[in-house]
């Protein structure tokens, strides 16, 4: 096991680890083990479409709550690092201004941010999730784990080192946490070293670094679901943050007391169709919950006074703007065009105005401020700072997302949609007019990140010593059965105790989803002390499941709540199954016990069938185990193969053709044909043989 102690600033040992040639090459690395998910570069921040490279991904990452699709936030992330009268060993010249850029669209490996190291830790191992004995975990597909060590202070964390053309040394520290109240940040450590080598052959060109400003840029756009890389109800262009509204606060309004921050959300839209506005991006077209309440931004926790004084400069940071995320010195940037690096050094350092964007947006239309197709983008500057070779600078701060839970989305949502006054205020007051309502609710997001922003420092001034939850179990196993499913889990997690505090191990807990894993969870099982299953055990078999339904699971791990603050719980990511159980009923006796469920399917009543989220399933049972099952239109065309090869006697179809289409109302054949014989292994007797076919006729109204 890896021993590595961890302060306020960072010390690692040197690690040679034997890993495959493919992850040393990985460019990007998720931590996705909390409620918030994002991917992160090696080269020291996050360009756009820099993961995946498609249009298409350009809202990407920053997803809360991550147990649900389409929730990313980030659009792109550039980090800028500018110094004064640079004499460039390169260019043979001195530049008045010399910028170096990773983002928002730019990014040189070979020659400007250069990955030395680029590691993903992890306080557990990623576990090992079968379903049906398939693999079946989505993190062990996001995340690739270069070491483990359970005294590492966060549950996940991202050590990397990054070269610079202007000789500093950027080491870049991500942490990630699962515990209650830290679940949906991250703390960023930047340590900046000036030693003068400006490539990885080690190449050097020493010199003091004038007038040092490191500049962050922040483009989000809350949130995918509703835009056009989403299910598409909300305008275009907040797909790329055209109606984001970004604050800037140094007073927490709720205590009073100092907090620099940024605060980014989807403001007005003048496009929006549907009724009032926009905020929180409400489904108007289907069940009226809200698909973009969240808030997003960073919170400064530390920068250093000097090099010198490595006290917190509560002056920092010196520069906090809006930037047009579309303006022309986002693009083709370049270390050696003086004149675009001298415009690019004035953005940097332009100061603080008066007042933020928000507030001179106000209550009007976020996409018609400025006159820029692209929106606003929030920024940041540190600096200046004089580095002689050999000095270093430091700073700290949190991103995160917070925002009305889901449950609560579709709740108040459907209660905006129906329009059915007088709604309930959160002050507790009343009114009647929905857009209010819906807004006043929104709008408590932002007072949620701000705490969020509070328990972030918190977590760092008290050098990480927050409750933590007990490990997630190390394995996990799902298997479909005839009549029940059948979960196991392994015993790691026992005996467990807190090493912040008191806190120890004391039971599980069992959640199932019905049809996808993409929707709320249900507790259907808990063992433990002071539960109504007292003895701890390490299976549960789910008599409840219903033929014709999938079924999704995860376990976690929970504590006695004996720190202060409460309960701790594994997260669920941990142990989320990516695949559904079923119930597998053995193969029927005869073609001619062959059964389709429903028939009639009729839509009017399709969501008692097999469930709201599995609405147009229609059910084939007592099937052969190996079959074709062919459907056809009553006119003889195909539209319809499903190859049934499980070996059971069910398989479902979600009345959807071999083109996509959804089937319309209409009488319909179903052939059925036996592909493999099946011999009876007690008796040896033939049940079923290959060739032998059966037709059913099937009624759809819609």
């Amino acid at each position: 096991m890896l021993k590595i102690k961890f302060g306020f600033t960072v010390v690692l040992l040197q690690i040679v680890l034997l890993l495959p040639l493919a992850l040393w090459a990985q460019k990007t690395q998720w931590i996705a083990v909390g409620d918030l998910h994002d991917w992160f570069h090696r080269a020291g921040s996050e360009p756009e479409v820099g993961r995946t490279g498609q249009v298409s991904d350009q809202q990407d990452g920053l997803r809360w709550n991550a147990q649900f699709r389409f929730q990313d936030s980030k659009a792109a992330k550039a980090l800028w690092i500018g110094v004064k009268n640079y004499n460039d060993k390169v260019a043979e010249k001195t530049f008045n201004y010399k910028v170096i850029h990773v983002g928002p669209r730019v990014l040189d490996e070979n020659n400007e941010f250069m990955s030395e190291t680029f590691e993903l830790w992890g306080k557990y191992d990623t576990p090992q999730v079968l379903v049906d004995d398939v693999p079946s975990s989505k993190l062990s597909f996001l995340e690739k784990l270069d070491a483990v060590d359970n005294e590492l202070i966060a549950d996940r964390m991202i050590y990397n080192v990054v070269r610079t053309s202007i000789g500093i040394k950027m080491i870049r520290t991500i942490y990630a946490f699962t515990s209650k109240k830290h679940k949906n940040y991250f703390i960023y450590e930047y340590v900046l070293v000036n030693d003068g080598i400006i490539d990885l052959e080690g190449n050097t060109n020493p010199q003091t670094l004038e007038d040092l400003v490191i500049h962050f840029q922040y483009r989000y756009a809350p949130s995918r679901e509703g835009g056009p890389y989403g299910y598409n109800w909300l305008p275009q262009s907040t797909s790329w943050g055209h109606s984001t509204m970004n604050d800037v606060i140094y007073i927490n309004p709720q205590t009073g007391n100092p907090l620099r921050a940024l605060i980014s959300w989807m403001g007005k839209h003048s496009l929006w169709t549907g009724p009032g506005d926009n905020i929180g991006g409400p489904a108007f077209l289907t069940d009226g919950h809200f698909g973009a309440p969240q808030f997003v931004g960073v919170v400064d926790i530390h920068a250093d006074t000097s090099p010198a004084d490595p006290s917190d400069d509560v002056g920092q940071p010196s520069t906090t703007l809006e930037i047009g995320s579309d303006d022309s010195y986002t693009y083709n940037n370049s270390q050696y065009n003086a004149a675009a690096m001298a415009q690019e050094y004035a953005v940097m350092t332009a100061g603080r105005p008066a007042l933020s964007h928000a507030a001179r947006v106000g209550d009007g239309f976020a996409d018609k401020y400025g006159g820029t197709p692209g929106g606003y983008s929030a920024a940041q500057g540190f600096g200046p700072y004089t580095l002689e070779v050999g000095d270093s600078i430091r700073i700290v701060y949190a991103e995160a997302v917070a925002g009305l839970d889901r449950e609560s989305s579709y709740v108040l949502g459907k209660q905006w949609l129906d329009n059915a006054a007088p709604f309930t205020l959160p002050g507790g007051g009343t009114t009647n007019d929905r857009n209010e309502f819906k807004n006043a609710w929104v709008m408590t997001g932002y007072d949620s990140l701000i705490q969020t922003f509070e328990n972030a420092k918190a977590n760092y001034q008290s050098d990480f010593r927050i409750p933590e939850p007990p490990p997630p179990p190390e394995q996990f196993t799902v298997k479909s059965g005839g009549d029940r499913i059948f979960l196991e889990w392994a015993n790691n997690a026992e005996g467990w105790s807190g090493t912040n505090f008191s806190n120890k191990f004391n039971g599980y807990r069992v959640y199932r989803a019905i049809f996808q894993n993409d929707t709320t969870y249900e507790k259907i099982f808990e063992c433990g002390p002071g539960t109504a299953n007292p003895q701890v055990v390490n299976s549960f078999e789910d008599k409840t499941a219903k033929r014709g339904f999938d079924y999704y699971y995860y376990v976690s791990s929970f504590d006695d709540g004996s720190s202060p603050d409460g309960v701790q719980e594994s997260s669920k990511f941990y142990t989320m199954t990516q695949d559904p159980a079923f119930l597998r009923r053995p193969p029927g006796l005869s073609l001619e016990s062959v059964r389709i469920v429903p028939n009639p399917f009729n839509i009017k009543a399709r969501e008692w069938q097999f469930g709201i989220s599995s609405a147009d399933r229609i059910l084939f049972v007592n099937l052969p185990p190996v079959c074709d099952i062919k459907i056809f239109t009553e006119r003889g065309d195909l539209i319809k193969t499903i190859r049934h090869t499980d070996g059971s006697g069910d398989e479902p179809w979600n009345s959807v053709t071999s083109s996509g289409q959804v089937v319309v109302s209409g009488i319909y054949i179903v052939y059925i044909e036996v592909t493999e014989d099946y011999v009876d292994e007690q008796t040896g007797q033939v049940i079923f043989k290959k060739g032998q076919s059966i037709a059913k006729k099937l009624a759809i109204v819609r």
